[in-house]
């Protein structure tokens, strides 16, 4: 993945539409992303100029003219990314221009179909104008083309991208190996996601704001209470693995292990005993009926050689 510029408003997009490109040639679309952006060489002019395909559009427009595309699987924006992105266009600009339709029955706004974050950021610098690049779009290729622009970007919410695989074979009859292949992940990757839009409500709060993980999630689509499960797991921070266990078991979740032998009325008395002795914390600990481990603890190191010595007595 070709990292982060910190130097411009592109962010691994050049990685992205080539991974586009080879997506829309696979499935026979009949064009590229670099026929849609009509720039052979994916470099991105911030205005028109002469020489570019007819069909498209390349100018600078009022922001104002600009709403965000009505396929937009992302729902969360992260804040501080979307800052340091203007914090960018405020030294140099908007370097790549957003890919936009002309709205339906409208002659000056336009739509959104890649370019949402520029968008924003933008709006948060203080720019006036953006550059665009206008194309027509059906509907379909429009929610197709925002879709998988967005899989196909880093820090997708997890439930975002599950309702956005989902869309895609709803809205165009794509089979799990199809969605799988046009978007670069196994058939079962696109199963397992899919699944977590038939969580509840509650869960997926959880999953978008973060507090849950994917593997989390997944391992509650089939838990017998999951709303119970994942109150636990973030309350008790529970690993995947415990999650895993958990769900397949059905049995509710322990934060801790509770030990197997518990400290009886001798064991407690001797713990204090000798710690009375020694002026340290001493505690027993046994793994079973015969074997265990004891512990003091020490809070500098004159407490540690002090009981070094009346261990080995060692005179001073």
């Amino acid at each position: 993945m070709t990292p982060k510029n910190k130097n411009t408003d592109v962010e691994d997009d050049g990685d992205i539409y080539d991974k586009l490109e080879k997506s829309f040639k696979k499935r026979g679309l009949g064009r590229g992303l670099n026929a849609l952006f009509e720039d052979e060489e994916g470099v991105y002019p911030q205005t028109g100029g002469e020489g570019h395909t007819p069909g498209a559009q390349r100018r600078a427009i009022s922001i104002a003219q600009i709403e965000p595309g009505a396929y937009q699987p992302r729902t969360i924006f992260n804040d501080e990314r979307i800052s340091e992105l203007a914090d960018s266009m405020k030294e140099h600009g908007v370097l790549q221009p957003l890919l936009v339709r002309q709205k339906p029955n409208s002659d000056h706004m336009y739509e959104i179909v890649a370019g949402e974050r520029r968008w924003r950021a933008a709006q948060k610098a203080g720019i006036h104008e953006i550059p665009v690049i206008i194309r027509s779009f059906t509907d379909k290729e429009t929610l197709e083309i925002g879709l998988i622009e967005n899989l196909q970007r880093e820090n997708l919410n997890p439930l975002d991208e599950a309702r956005a695989l989902e869309q895609l074979m709803n809205e165009f009859s794509y089979t799990q190996k199809e969605t799988a292949e046009s978007i670069g992940k196994s058939r079962p990757y696109v199963a397992n996601m899919v699944r977590l839009t038939s969580l509840p409500k509650e869960v997926q709060k959880y999953l978008e704001s973060g507090e849950l993980s994917t593997g989390h999630a997944r391992a509650l689509v089939t838990a017998k209470d999951p709303v119970s499960l994942a109150k636990q797991i973030v309350n008790s921070g529970l690993s995947v693995r415990d999650t895993e266990k958990l769900s397949s078991q059905g049995r509710p979740s322990r934060s801790k292990k509770k030990p197997v032998f518990q400290k009886g009325v001798n064991t407690l008395a001797l713990e204090k005993s000798v710690s009375d002795k020694l002026g340290l914390n001493f505690t027993i600990d046994m793994k079973d009926a015969s074997a265990g481990k004891v512990t003091i603890t020490f809070r500098n190191l004159d407490q540690l050689d002090d009981v070094v010595h009346r261990l080995t007595k060692i005179p001073h």
